[in-house]
This record gives C-alpha cells, structure tokens and sequence, in this order.
C-alpha cells in the first residue's frame, strides 16, 4: 500500500469527533486509506445492492448487526443518506470517539447531507489522487514533469502497472455511467462527453462559460449544470481570482483545472509522455497538474484551500498561483522548463513592483530537479513544492 499523508490527521481526529467522513473521487484511494487507517472497524460497502437493500429496509438493524466494538466503515454513503440520521442518533445516544467512518464521492450531495445531519459530530477530509510527496516516498515518481503529468495519480494505474489512456478512458464511460446518471440526470450522455472533452482543452484558461456552451451546442443553462456536476465529482475545480487590485481592473472569472492531468491528457487524446511534449496544450497541463498539487497539500493536511487563488488583470499581468500564508500573500509561478531563466521571474518582479516590496517572497515552480534561490525569488523542482508553505 502506498503510504497517504492523511493518514495521521484521520486517526488523530478520530480520537476526538464522533464521525469521520472522507470525501474524493472514484478510485482514490478512500477505501484503502480508511481500512488501513481503522483496520479494527467493520466494513460495509454500500455499492453492493443487497447492503443498500438491508440498510433501506432496517436502517437501525442495519446499523447494530454490522457495527463491531471498534465501530464501521460505512463506504459511499451517498446511496444511503438516509442512514445519516439514524448514525445522529447512535453518536448523541453513546458519546463515543472515531465510530463511524464514512467514504463518499459526490461532494456537494454528500457534504450538505453530513452537514446539515451530522453537524458538530462529524470532521470532513477530502482525499484526492497521490500527490508527488506520496509517490516519491514510495520510489514511484516519474523522471521527468511531462511523466508525471501524462500519467496522472491514481493509485490503481501504480499499484497494476496500467496503461493511463486506457485506464482512464475506462474510468470517465464508468463515470458518466454511474455518477452523472445518479447526481445530474443528465439524459444526452453523448454530448455530456464531449463537454468533459472540451472542458479538458480548456485546462488552466480562463473560464468562458459561453463560448464553452456554444462550442458543445448547448445552452448556457445547462452548460452551468453540467459544470456543476464536474465539480460535485471531483472532475474539476475553478481556480477564483484574487480580489486584491491594485488600483487595477481585475480578470473576475474563474480558471478552470483538472484535478488529475492524466484524465485530462486521455480526455485530449495524448498517447504518451513524448507526445505531450511537442503538444500545444503541454504548458496547461503543467500547470494543472502542479496546482493540483498545491491544492493536495491543503487536504492531505486535513485543510482547505479557501485561501488559493491566482491573479490576473484587463491588461494580461498574471501570477499563475497566489496563497494566502499567515498574513502574506505569496506569489507562484509555474514553468513547464527545465532551465532556469530571466523569464522564470518575469511575473514575481511585476508582483514585488505592485505590492512595493522588493524583499515580498514569491515562487517559481519549474520542471527541473534543483531547488534554488534567487534575488528575485525562489525556484522549487514540480518534486517537492513543500518549501512554498513554509
């Protein structure tokens, strides 16, 4: 099993909260991560129709013959939300710590059940794909950033030695097939595709909502339902900007990124490594795959990245990446390259001119190995990104 840096965070809040919900995408390792966290605990798959038809029937019979004394792993949840009350009751009736586990991978749908049911009893975690930190101390990062970013991060395509195109092909028909049948009833499946396929050219550009639509041959209407969909499944997530102006007029549309580039470069087509290397979208899908990144080390340490966003004004300045830390904010940006150049630093120096501070810190994350720095900021291999937070 690869080790995921979650893991203590889990545990310690188990001892703490009477409920643990893990949230993330199909294949993400929730299952893996909670048995290995709480091997003590029962387990119940609610994918299985005859554990759904039980639970259905006899929610509190349920509840009492598959628990065990360490409590139980409830995984996807979202087919059952109505056990939520009834798991209420137990925590308030019994007052014990780390009971009840529950996976699920519809965030909106599962969050708001967990919230409003379960509220003050429950800590949420979000688990996406490995991030570079879990891969490296596993000895499976790749060699080289266009690696990586074509392979993507599931843990099954490295726990099987899988062929990422395929696999991941494979993953969006059963995705469309179960998910979006389940949260968005969405009945034009075969243009729901082609708007993931389009969504997926547009990785790390700013979001035009119509043009997006247009492009696809839907209305606006939909087209915010079905990005909406995209977000509840951990597809997508939109990247806000920042609000901080600078007596400048400010790009107020989100940019849109993949959680996973593996799923978004078999989306595109992409074949291989060395094809996305001479493709024209090889710089976006960087950039997707490195502030995914940065937005994995928020929930790996059990926190969310409310305070990420990037900058952007009417007249195309832009910082790739802006986080929030302590009471700074710290500039990032992000270069496919592999040498280190002038241009590297191009954005931070506009940003230290803006902010009026020429000893504000600001990042480059580049496709080298080496971490350096520099008078104008610090450069960090896509490796290891951990000396952006401190």
């Amino acid at each position: 099993m690869i080790t995921r840096l979650l893991e203590p965070e889990l545990k310690r809040r188990a001892q703490e909260m009477p409920a643990i919900a893990l949230l993330g995408p199909r294949q993400s390792g929730k299952t893996t991560l909670a048995k290995a966290a709480f091997p003590h605990h029962a387990y119940v798959s609610l994918e299985n129709y005859d554990e759904r038809e039980d639970a259905v029937q006899d929610p509190r019979g349920f509840l009492n013959r598959k628990s065990n004394e360490s409590g139980i792993i409830l995984d996807e949840i979202q087919h059952i939300p109505q056990l939520l009350s009834y798991i209420q009751t137990i925590i308030d009736a019994e007052a014990t710590f780390g009971r009840f586990i529950l996976t699920g991978s519809q965030n909106i749908l599962v969050n708001q059940a967990i919230s409003q049911t379960l509220a003050g009893r429950v800590a949420l975690f979000t688990l996406l794909p490995l991030s570079t930190a879990e891969l490296a101390a596993s000895s499976l990062l790749q060699d080289t950033v266009e690696q990586f970013t074509f392979t993507g991060c599931y843990p099954r395509i490295y726990a099987h030695n899988l062929r990422p195109t395929q696999w991941y092909l494979d993953y969006i028909e059963t995705y469309v097939e179960r998910d979006v049948r389940q949260i968005g009833k969405i009945g034009d499946l075969t243009t729901f595709r082609r708007f993931i396929r389009l969504c997926a050219g547009r990785v790390g550009q700013i979001l035009n909502l119509t043009s997006l639509a247009s492009d696809c041959g839907i209305d606006l209407r939909t087209a915010k339902a079905w990005l909406s969909v995209l977000e509840a499944t951990y597809i997508i997530f939109l990247l806000q900007p920042h609000h901080v102006n600078f007596s400048k007029r400010l790009i107020k549309s989100p940019k849109i990124y993949f959680y996973d580039s593996g799923l978004a470069c078999a989306l595109l087509g992409i074949q291989s490594s060395e094809q996305l290397d001479s493709h024209y979208a090889r710089g976006s899908l960087i950039e997707t795959a490195l502030v995914a990144e940065i937005i994995k080390h928020y929930y790996n340490n059990g926190l969310r990245p409310h305070d990420v966003y990037f900058w952007r004004d009417q007249t195309g300045n832009e910082i790739d990446c802006v986080i929030q830390r302590n009471s700074e904010l710290v500039p990032i940006e992000i270069k496919a390259g592999l040498t280190i150049t002038s241009d590297f630093f191009k954005g931070l120096k506009f940003w230290k001119e803006l902010v009026q501070d020429p000893e504000a810190p600001g990042y480059v994350i580049y496709g080298g190995q080496e971490t350096q720095k520099r008078s104008s900021g610090t450069v960090v291999s896509w490796r290891d990104i951990s000396p952006i937070f401190g």
